[in-house]
This record gives C-alpha cells, structure tokens and sequence, in this order.
C-alpha cells in the first residue's frame, strides 16, 4: 500500500465516500442482507408467498437492500459535488472512473457466472445464458435488452450504469434549479407513469427498472447536501426522523403481508426511500451513536470493503451450494436452509474476499493501468511503488 506522505488524487465527484464514516458499512451490511435473502429465497420455494418458518419472513425483500444500494450510489456520488457547490468537473473524468472502477469486477463477476450457469447450476428457469446472454450482460445493457441471465443479481447493475450516465444531468439540474426542483420532477415523472400503467400496478420487469428507481437514486443525490450544511441543520435528530419515516413502511409490510408488498414493490420503493435518505444523512452526522459504532467495527468495514465483490459473486456460489450440495446432505426446507448458512456464506464471503483481491482491490488502488502495473513489479521486487496512487471511488450497488 502506498505510504501517507506519497501524494494522493484529489477527491472528484466519484469519491469522497472515505470521507463519511459507516457509508461503506452500511453498504456491506446491505449486501450480506441480499445474500442472506438468496439463501432464503433458493431454500423455500413459492416466493412471494413465505412457505418458510414465519420467524424467518424478515429475509423476503432483498429488492430493498438494493433500494438502498442505489440510494448510497447517489449519496456517495455526490458528496464531493455538494462540497464544490454542486460541479462535476470533467465529464470524461467522471465516466471513464465510472468504468475503470466498476466494469472489470462486473465483467470478471460475468465470466465467472456464466462458467457455473453453463456447467454447474442453470442461473435461470428460463434457460441458459445464450450467446445474446454475452453480448446484452457484457455491454452492461440488461436494463434495456432482453436475454437469459447468467446471474439474477445483475439486473441492478444495468439500472446503476444508467444511473450513472444520468447523474450529470441530474447534478445540473440541482445546481440550476435546486433540490425541491429536482427531486418533485423525477418523482412527478415516475408517480404519472405507475398511474397510467395498464394495470395500474406496475412491477419490475413488467414496465423497465431505471425510470422507476431514478428518484431512489436522486433522493441519495440531494441527501448529500448535508455534508455542506450548517451546523444547526446537522445537528438535527436526522436518526428519529428516519424511523418516523420507517414507521408506516414497515406497519404497511406487516398488515398487508409479502405477496401484497412485492406486488407493489414499485411503489414501496418510493415509500421506504424517505427513511433510507434520512438514515444516510444520520449516519454521516454521527448518530445514532450505537450504529455508527457497529459500522466502525473492522469487521463490518471489512465487508463493506468488498460488498461490491459479494454481490457479484455470491449468488451462483449460493446455488452451487442449495442445488448441488446440500440435497446430498440435508433435506428441504428448514435442514436446507441451515446447511447453506453455515457452507454457502463463509463459501460465499471468502470467496468475494479473494475476487476482489484480484479482481477489485487493484482497480480501487490505482487510476490506470500504468500505476497498477507498477504496483504490481513493486510487489513482485518487495519495494515501495513510485507511481501507485489509491483512489477513492465508493462502490455501486448494489449495486
């Protein structure tokens, strides 16, 4: 690692996330809830009816820890925006860290998923990945284009690559016309479109992903404004305005029961985004004292360190273990699900952990191919690198 004195990137629009405490354990707590929820969606079959033990009923919705995935992506996106009164400096700049920093794990992640699909464990009921599968995933288009999927856990990945390619216009538009502007006009926007769908219920996969979870990611995008707020406005109980806006979510997902509240996922999308901006915001003032404290803990840094790593690779190494390993073990049901917790996430954390060794970390260190291959021939020779400059981009989505 290079050492403190040697001269650091500045900060930029896709950085900054270092600079708030516990965003990047939220985030790794966010991805280990998704794996979890894949554990429990492969073990108990009749999703989005709970078939399992009702006391595991909290593991149904992973859809909203990617909510929250795409709301951290804005908020972290636009922290050093809103300390440069709201610029992004060089759009080039912007896209190309954009692409240097997720694409070659997401591609990596892709080969990976499409050796198991293809040899191990179909990824999809709807076939196995084709070679439409390859060029549709492979340029980051899912959002768009249809094809057999090699891994269900992309499909957030094209919405964030979307995302991205929006977020300049989306900052502009802060900057001009400010943030009631912004955030009323998405959400206008989306709200029409939901009312006028044929069914009036509009579902992922049914009416497209990005233009229904844009104010999602805008709402993270204005709640970065905290960061250059003052005092006064910071030192607000930001953490009980969270769970008053948790509150009637959560009361509606418990009266009208799983079925209902994924049915209506679009619109609770919208509904929980609230609560989840307003706990960002808490979090990067300090409060509440008790998380902030568990998000600082190594181990939860730790995880969020390589969260990106765990969403891409988790869920065909949770297959392998559900589909392949355990019926030779254990039998369905509960005994399943059981055995995949104690094979499949150790397998599955682990095995992050060595991706993104190789395939995350060195592009998380290094802005371009020049200084990680320095670092590399400095590694190899036991020296200090020279050029090696980490860069500090937060991570998507998960995105």
């Amino acid at each position: 690692m290079p050492s403190p004195e040697e001269k650091r990137e500045e900060p930029d629009a896709a950085s900054g996330l270092t600079h708030v405490p516990g965003l990047d354990g939220l985030r790794g707590l966010a991805a280990l809830y998704v794996l979890l929820f894949h554990c429990w969606l492969l073990t108990f079959p009749g999703f989005p009816d709970n078939s399992g033990p009702s006391w595991l009923g909290w593991l149904m919705y992973g859809r909203l820890a990617v909510v929250l995935f795409l709301v951290l992506s804005g908020f972290s996106l636009a922290i050093s925006a809103a300390r440069k009164s709201w610029q992004l400096g060089s759009l080039a700049g912007f896209l190309r860290r954009r692409a240097w920093r997720i694409l070659p794990p997401y591609w990596a992640a892709l080969v990976f998923s499409l050796v198991v699909a293809w040899s191990v464990v179909p990824a999809s009921h709807f076939g196995p990945p084709s070679g439409k599968s390859i060029l549709v995933y492979g340029l980051v288009a899912q959002d768009v284009y249809t094809a057999p999927t090699p891994n269900g856990a992309f499909w957030s990945i094209g919405v964030e690559a979307e995302l991205y390619l929006a977020f300049p216009v989306l900052l502009l538009i802060r900057r001009r016309l400010g943030a009631l502007v912004l955030v009323t006009g998405v959400t206008l926007m989306v709200v029409a479109r939901g009312l006028l769908a044929s069914d009036a219920l509009p579902v992922e996969g049914v009416n497209g992903l990005t233009p229904n979870l844009a104010p999602v990611f805008v709402a993270g995008l204005v709640g970065a404004g905290v960061v250059v707020a003052p005092e006064k406005v910071r030192r607000l109980p930001w953490h009980w305005l969270a769970a008053l806006a948790a509150l009637p979510v959560l009361c509606l997902v418990v009266i009208k029961g799983s079925i209902w509240t994924v049915d209506h996922y679009f619109w609770m999308d919208l509904a929980v985004v609230p609560a989840m901006t307003l706990l960002l915001v808490a979090v990067s003032t300090g409060k509440p004292d008790f998380l902030t404290k568990l998000l600082s803990t190594r181990a939860v840094r730790g995880l969020g360190n390589f969260s990106y790593s765990l969403y891409l690779i988790h869920l065909p190494i949770i297959m392998i273990v559900v589909r392949k390993v355990a019926p030779h073990y254990v039998s369905p049901g509960l005994p399943t699900f059981g055995f995949t917790l104690v094979v499949g996430l150790p397998a599955s954390v682990l095995g992050a952990w060595l991706f993104s060794e190789v395939f995350e970390m060195p592009f998380k260190r290094n802005r371009s191919w020049k200084f990680m291959l320095e670092e590399g021939r400095s590694r190899w020779n036991g020296t200090r690198p020279t050029l090696s400059r980490p860069i500090h981009h937060g991570q998507p989505e998960k995105n």
